[in-house]
């Protein structure tokens, strides 16, 4: 997520880089076409202003003889071969290059014969001089005019260089604009998709969730009522039924077959009184009373009470790994659940079965976030669960079991709700079955004690 924040960033700042790049560039390429147009023409309109000025000064001392246009001519030759090799350093094409050195050579041509005609103008004294005399000059001034409209020419190829550059940079501008606006789209979408996985699925799972256990809980608490009515509309006759019972015991011969049938009678009464404490724990499962507990402390008396009786079936309870982290926790029904677990467990196994019991420390989420948690796991070989069992495994009265309420593990989970853990499972056909009663370490929550 961050790192595609970041791209997507940078990508935004590539963007703008290239926005002022672009406009510094256009703004170059705009101040090098105006040098350039503004060259091309001043070359030409420069040497023409040179070639008219030294012929006028040679035309002029033709005609007046005196010395001072002489001493023009000098002066604009010298100025005049200045600026040639001023523009031999401006120039770019080999084409104006060698135009240049056209002009440089013409113009040495051009020097001779004006040298000549000035020495036949001295010669002729005060006399005019004829338009005859001025021929050879004429003709080289000719060709060092169109040498000038030549370089004239040569240096347009400049701008066309300009123009061309300027072509390529645009293009590459374009491309590179196009490129960065496609990643955007793309680190858009991606970033969209990230947020779409990554917060609303979780915000929209947790709002299922949080609708489910709602509903979930509005069931239990229509289903605590009931139960609870029909334990209290059961107790009380129940209550009847026993204490005749004991009456009757007594005028009953040991050993007869009504003896036989009274024992049968008072063996379901207390299966129906089990059944009705389990609507009533259901219910109101009662307040906790917490305090802190070494974690081992429950699941070390629970397997001192079972192992014995669970020995009698064959089956072995084995405590493999404990831990003695203070848990803030009511000892008695972490025992209860203990105990239903590993009755249930006990169920699930053929002859010979092991349970194995460990208590190990961990790290996990709880309640939307990380924290240490103590783990109680009850581990099996027995049978395992099927998908269809562990689709309803919480669900009250829900049991495989032909004597069985289907309260079990719901009365267990909420205990273990109400102790702000969670119970867990994993399960696999023939393979067996783990449970897993998390529970967070609340040190510091409430004054206690570790017992």
């Amino acid at each position: 997520m961050l790192t595609l924040v970041t791209a997507f960033g940078l990508t935004g700042l590539g963007i703008t880089f290239l926005t002022f790049n672009s406009q510094w560039q256009a703004s170059k390429l705009r101040t090098q076409l105006r040098r350039v147009d503004s060259e091309s023409f001043q070359v030409a309109d420069q040497f023409r202003s040179f070639m008219r000025q030294l012929n006028e000064a040679l035309y002029h001392y033709g005609r007046s003889h005196t010395q001072p246009d002489v001493t023009a001519f000098a002066k604009l030759s010298n100025e005049l071969n200045l600026w040639i090799d001023a523009q031999k350093l401006k120039l770019i094409t080999n084409q104006e290059k060698v135009v240049m050195g056209q002009i440089d050579a013409e113009y040495d041509n051009y020097l001779s014969a004006a040298k000549e005609l000035l020495i036949r103008l001295e010669a002729i004294g005060e006399a005019s001089a004829t338009m005859d005399e001025y021929t050879a000059l004429r003709k080289v001034s000719q060709r060092l005019a169109d040498l000038g409209l030549a370089l004239s020419r040569a240096h347009l190829v400049s701008r066309d260089i300009v123009l061309a550059e300027a072509d390529h940079a645009i293009t590459e501008l374009r491309i590179l604009g196009l490129v960065s606006l496609g990643l955007l789209f793309v680190f858009a979408l991606a970033l969209g998709a990230i947020v779409h996985r990554d917060m609303i699925v979780p915000l929209r799972l947790r709002l299922v969730e949080s609708e489910s256990l709602r509903e979930r809980q509005e069931k239990l608490v229509s289903l605590g009522v009931l139960a609870a009515g029909v334990a209290h509309e059961i107790r009380n006759p129940l209550t009847a039924i026993k204490a005749a019972l004991f009456i009757q015991q007594k005028k009953i011969q040991p050993g007869t077959q009504e003896a036989a049938d009274s024992q049968l009678i008072e063996r379901e009464i207390i299966r129906l009184e089990r059944i009705v404490n389990d609507f009533l724990l259901f219910a109101h499962p009662g307040d906790s009373k917490l305090a802190f507990v070494s974690a081992d402390a429950p699941v070390r008396e629970i397997q001192a009470l079972l192992a014995p009786q669970l020995a009698e079936d064959n089956i072995q309870l084995l405590l493999l790994e404990t831990s003695t982290i203070p848990i803030l926790m009511d000892g008695d029904q972490i025992k209860q659940v203990l105990i239903n677990l590993i009755r249930n467990a006990a169920e699930a196994i053929d002859d010979g079965g092991v349970i194995k019991l460990r208590v190990r420390s961990d790290r996990r989420r709880l309640h939307q976030q990380n924290t240490e948690v103590v783990i109680l796991e009850v581990e099996d070989n027995g049978k395992g669960m099927t998908a269809e069992v562990q689709k309803r495994l919480f669900d009250p009265f829900f049991t495989t079991k032909d004597t069985g309420t289907g309260l079990g593990l719901s009365i267990a989970a909420r205990i273990v709700q109400s102790h702000r853990g969670e119970l867990e499972y994993q399960t696999a056909p023939g393979v067996g079955t783990t449970f897993g009663i998390v529970l967070p370490v609340g040190i510091g929550e409430v004054q206690g004690r570790v017992v």
